[in-house]
């Protein structure tokens, strides 16, 4: 089937039942269950508040999730910058882990694989992986991400653009030279993810239909109904469409049904039990200490959307601007000294202002899919090498990292966060904040800031927002 071409009016649609957060919270907890979401990069933090992220997954780290008084909590794997059997490993490490943890504490959970609201990312990789290790009766796929309009509606997912409301087919993440596709109807992207094995008539519609006029019990008695690990994709435009979905599923768990959720960042809010938040002031973010009077932002996205940003950014002024080329990052010979330069400039200049450091914006790609996923690693892993070397040298009053594979790397490697919280957004929805628990990087705010998500605005004024502290 094409792309659906009109994107429905509010009048066209059953009013939005309404679900109070806590409700669904009282529904999870009598479930029994924990969420832990395996992100497959940092930015699904950005839709909750007060949940414990862990960056590495020893049986003691997961242990020490599982006792915090939270409904959910993220594990990092950061999945979407590695190649398929190394995802597919690392999910098996994970899980395996936490059922260890889950046995030693005594406490259950349910699993979210967390990706892309634009689809990208390795399905039905990790989802198959993560049914091996933990037998399910059905996987859910809801990517939506409500603030970033990420939207799915008759089982066509949608997205936001300058002109409108975009079938993500459609989109510049569709031609991604990894994780790239064709259908933005849901049932038709898993036939096609799946190579035809999950034919498109075979996954259950959960619609927004089902989630308004017929209600949580009627859509837990679809999710119940699923059998073998078959897929089910939900329709969300807001919320309370969300909360209807997580009540149901909680309510379906309950009664013993096994489900895998594979989400976008806004379900994870749902199913624990939270409400959006306004974004953190500046009176929350202000700090003391030794650290110098300007942050650090660090930027690897290449979107065009990021590059707006930048510039933006660059428009408002009281910024130096650091490139990291990316021809000399690929040459072994020049890459040391050029990562060396650029980190000495960068510590240099924080004393006077607000700091970016970036690299060239012209992607490189390579050969196919793994070739390119492999320069993407090379660069990433200069920009992480240049903000250590940075952060040791002067340590910045915050450091931002604009894009997935950057703040995942920059967080465990650059920053050697291994337990933090997230506390906020900095923007309604979008650009979350890690408070680091422990390790070098205490007392310096992490704020992680997805490369396809706000408007053009959005990086300049969460800049401005540190600033103001």
């Amino acid at each position: 089937m094409p792309d659906t071409p009109h994107f429905p009016e509010a009048h066209e649609l059953p009013p939005p039942r309404e679900v109070e957060p806590a409700e669904v919270a009282a529904a999870a907890v009598a479930a029994g269950r924990r969420l832990v979401v395996l992100d497959d990069d940092p930015t699904g933090t950005q839709t909750v508040a007060g949940v414990p992220v862990l960056t590495t997954w020893t049986v003691d780290d997961l242990r020490w999730a599982l006792r915090q008084d939270s409904t959910a909590f993220f594990v990092l794997t950061n999945t979407r910058s590695l190649s398929p059997d190394t995802a597919a490993a690392r999910n098996r490490e994970v899980v395996r882990a936490l059922a260890a943890a889950s046995a030693a504490e005594g406490v259950g959970y349910v699993l979210a694989s967390r990706s892309d609201s634009t689809l990208r990312g390795h399905f039905p990789l990790e989802t198959d992986v993560l049914a091996e290790e933990t037998p399910v009766d059905g996987v859910v796929l809801v990517p939506a991400y409500i603030e970033a309009g990420r939207l799915t509606v008759d089982s066509v997912h949608w997205m936001r653009s300058a002109e409108g409301m975009l079938p993500v087919g459609r989109s510049e993440f569709a031609r991604d030279a990894t994780f790239g596709y064709v259908n933005s109807r849901l049932p038709e992207w898993v036939e096609e993810k799946t190579g035809g094995r999950v034919p498109a008539g075979d996954v259950l519609r959960i619609t927004v239909e089902d989630l308004r006029l017929r209600g949580p019990g009627h859509v837990a008695q679809l999710l119940a109904s699923l059998r073998d690990g078959r897929t089910a994709v939900a329709d969300a435009l807001c919320d309370d469409d969300l909360r209807v979905l997580a009540l149901a599923g909680a309510a379906a768990e309950a009664e013993g049904t096994r489900l895998l959720y594979r989400c976008g960042p806004s379900f994870v809010r749902a199913r624990a039990g939270q409400a959006a938040r306004a974004p953190l002031t500046p009176a929350e973010l202000r700090h003391s200490g030794d650290r110098a009077p300007h942050g650090l932002i660090a930027v690897g996205s290449h979107v065009g959307l990021t590059t707006r940003q930048l510039d933006r950014l660059r428009e408002r002024g009281g910024i130096a601007e650091f490139e990291l080329e990316v021809p000399a990052l690929l040459d072994e010979v020049r890459r040391a000294a050029h990562i060396a330069e650029v980190a000495e400039a960068c510590a240099r200049a924080l004393g006077t202002g607000e700091v970016v450091v970036r690299t060239s914006r012209t992607l490189v790609t390579g050969d196919g899919a793994d070739d390119s996923l492999a320069i993407a690693r090379s660069v990433s892993a200069a920009l992480v090498a240049t903000v250590r070397a940075v952060t040791a040298a002067r340590r910045p009053a915050y450091v931002v990292a604009k894009g997935g594979i950057t703040s995942s790397d920059i967080a465990t490697e650059g920053l050697e966060i291994r337990r933090a919280w997230a506390r906020g957004t900095l923007l309604p929805g979008i650009v979350s904040l890690w408070e680091p628990d422990s390790g070098p990087s205490v007392g310096i705010p992490y704020i992680v800031f997805a490369g396809n998500v706000g408007d053009d605005h959005a990086l300049a004024d969460a800049v401005d927002l540190l600033r103001s502290r």
